[in-house]
C-alpha cells in the first residue's frame, strides 16, 4: 500500500500537459481530398521543454518542413499553420490512436489523423536541394528537345518548370508566350508574324546539359535558341510608347523616413541561387516567394507573367531581396488563367499587397517599350 501511494504521488507531481503530450507525440498521418488530388501530409508532434511542439510534412510535394503551433486541451488538438494560413482542429479517439477533425484553409475539408506504425508510416522524403547554378563553360542550348502541339482547349494549366537537374518542361504555351517568357516582356509588347502563334499550343519536355541545374537566365537562353532553331524565328526591336505600370518605392508614412519600402535584404550570397515564384495558387490567394531577387526580377516576372501591361522597375533599389507576396488575384492578372477571388476575400489586391506587404506601389502610365516586330516564324520542325 505504501509503494502504491508513492508512484501514485510520482504521478500527480508530474505537469498534465506534459502527462497528455507524451500520449500524443509521433507522427500523425492523413490525407487531404485537395480537389481530384490526394494530398497525404505528416504532423510530427514532439515535447519540448513540458510543451508540445509540431512540424507540418507533405508526403507528395516533397517541400522543407513547415513550422506549425499546437494547442491540447483535453481530447481536443489544435495545430495553426501560419505559413499556408491553415488550421486543423480534431479529436482524440478513445483509444488516442486517431483524430477526427477538420483543416481549414479557406473551405473546410473533413481531416482524420491516424497516429503512425512502423509498420504503416508514411516516408518522409527528403527537402528539395536548393537549384545550382550550371558550370560557367556549360553550352546553353537543350541537348534534345520535344515538340507537340496540344489541344488549345485542353484544361491542364500553363506553367515552365525544371523536373530535377535536367529536365525542362513547358505546358500549353503559345509562341507569342513562349518569346514573352525567352525575351522577358509582356506579350502586348510583341506584334507581327502569323496568325497561329497565338491559337497554337505546344508543350515542349527538353533535357538541359551538364550534372547541374541551370539557373532561369540559362533556361531561357536555351529556349531562345530552340525558337530560333526549331520554329525559325527572326525578328527585329524597335522603341514604342504603351500603357506601362511604374514600379515604384511607396511614400513612408513616417515623415522622418526617406524610404517607404518594407523590403529586408537577403542574407544569402549575391552568386547564390536567385528566384522569383513559382507562385502557389490557394483558393482565393497567390503566394509567390522571392529569394534573394532584385526588384528588377519581380518586375520582369510581373510584365511577363501576371500583368496585363509592360511593368518598369523606378525604385532605383539594386540589392537583393527576400519575401513573400501574397495577393487576391482578379480577371486582369495570369492572362484569366487563374480564378478570380471574390470581393469580400480575406487577402489584399495586388496593387495594395504590394503597397502594404512590400512598401512598393505600381502606377499606370505610359512610356516608351522596346517592342519585338516578328519578321518570320514557322510551325515547329519535326522532333
Amino acid at each position: 500500500m505504501i509503494k502504491l501511494t508513492f508512484w501514485m504521488m510520482a504521478l500527480a507531481a508530474l505537469p498534465g500537459s506534459a502527462l497528455q503530450a507524451q500520449n500524443i507525440t509521433g507522427n500523425w498521418q492523413g490525407t487531404l481530398p485537395a480537389g481530384p488530388q490526394k494530398v497525404r501530409i505528416v504532423f510530427k508532434i514532439a515535447l519540448e521543454n513540458d510543451k508540445l511542439k509540431a512540424t507540418l510534412y507533405t508526403v507528395d510535394q516533397p517541400s522543407a518542413p513547415i513550422a506549425t503551433t499546437i494547442t491540447r486541451d483535453g481530447s481536443t488538438v489544435k495545430m495553426a499553420v501560419p505559413a499556408l494560413r491553415g488550421n486543423y482542429e480534431g479529436k482524440l479517439s478513445g483509444d488516442g490512436n486517431s483524430m477526427a477533425g477538420t483543416w481549414t484553409q479557406g473551405a473546410p475539408l473533413a481531416l482524420i489523423l491516424a497516429r503512425a506504425t512502423p509498420e504503416n508510416a508514411w516516408t518522409i522524403p527528403e527537402p528539395p536541394r536548393p537549384p545550382v547554378r550550371m558550370a560557367p563553360n556549360a553550352n546553353p542550348a537543350f541537348e534534345v528537345a520535344t515538340i507537340k502541339p496540344i489541344d488549345p482547349d485542353a484544361k491542364d494549366g500553363r506553367y515552365i518548370t525544371m523536373q530535377g537537374n535536367n529536365r525542362f518542361i513547358e505546358k500549353s504555351y503559345t509562341l507569342k508566350l513562349l518569346i514573352a517568357a525567352a525575351y522577358d516582356l509582356n506579350p502586348r509588347t510583341i506584334s507581327g508574324g502569323p496568325s497561329w502563334i497565338e491559337s497554337d499550343h505546344y508543350d515542349i519536355v527538353a533535357v538541359t546539359p551538364g550534372d547541374v541545374r541551370p539557373s532561369h537566365d540559362e533556361q531561357m537562353s536555351m529556349l531562345r535558341s530552340l525558337l530560333t532553331d526549331r520554329f525559325q524565328l527572326t525578328f527585329h526591336r524597335e522603341p514604342k510608347v504603351f500603357s506601362i505600370y511604374e514600379i515604384e518605392v511607396a511614400k513612408s508614412a513616417n515623415p522622418e523616413s526617406k524610404s517607404g519600402s518594407k523590403l529586408k535584404e537577403s542574407t544569402a550570397a549575391p552568386t547564390d541561387p536567385h528566384t522569383v515564384g513559382p507562385g502557389v495558387v490557394y483558393p482565393q490567394r497567390i503566394v509567390l516567394p522571392a529569394r534573394n531577387a532584385t526588384i528588377s526580377e519581380l518586375a520582369s516576372l510581373l510584365q511577363r507573367a501576371i500583368l496585363d501591361r509592360p511593368v518598369v522597375d523606378k525604385t532605383g533599389l539594386t540589392a537583393r531581396y527576400d519575401f513573400d507576396l501574397e495577393w487576391a488575384p482578379d480577371e486582369t492578372q495570369f492572362g484569366g488563367d487563374v480564378p478570380t477571388a471574390p470581393t469580400d476575400a480575406p487577402t489584399s489586391p495586388l496593387f495594395t499587397a504590394i503597397q502594404e506587404q512590400l512598401g512598393l506601389r505600381l502606377v499606370a502610365t505610359r512610356g516608351p517599350v522596346d517592342a519585338l516586330i516578328i519578321d518570320k516564324a514557322e510551325r515547329p520542325s519535326a522532333n
